[in-house]
């Protein structure tokens, strides 16, 4: 758990990406959100979590389904999603936290 705070203590905004490698929703939402890091930059910080290797974590932020997505800055977080969201929506939440 240590180690995911350092994680999301930056002034840049951190999106979290809670995944499953054989969930199909998953999948679809991994390439939406690497279009995202392309036009974003180094203005977003992207981090793919696997929850069946995070157990602890996944518990710890109760999260029920895959995908969830989560927006951090500073250490709080700001944003959260379950589910597929495109990807003009994660832009916008992208930028406003900027």
């Amino acid at each position: 758990m240590s180690k995911f705070g350092d994680l999301i203590n930056t002034n840049t905004p951190v999106l979290i990406h809670f995944s499953a490698d054989n969930n199909p929703e998953c999948i679809e939402m991994h390439s939406i959100i690497e279009e995202i890091a392309l036009e974003m930059g180094e203005k977003l910080v992207i981090i793919k979590i696997d929850i069946q290797k995070n157990k602890e974590l996944t518990e710890a932020l109760r999260i029920k389904s895959a995908p969830t997505l989560m927006v951090y800055k500073n250490g709080a977080m700001v944003w959260r999603q379950s589910g597929i969201t495109d990807k003009a929506s994660l832009i916008m939440i992208a930028k406003a936290f900027n």
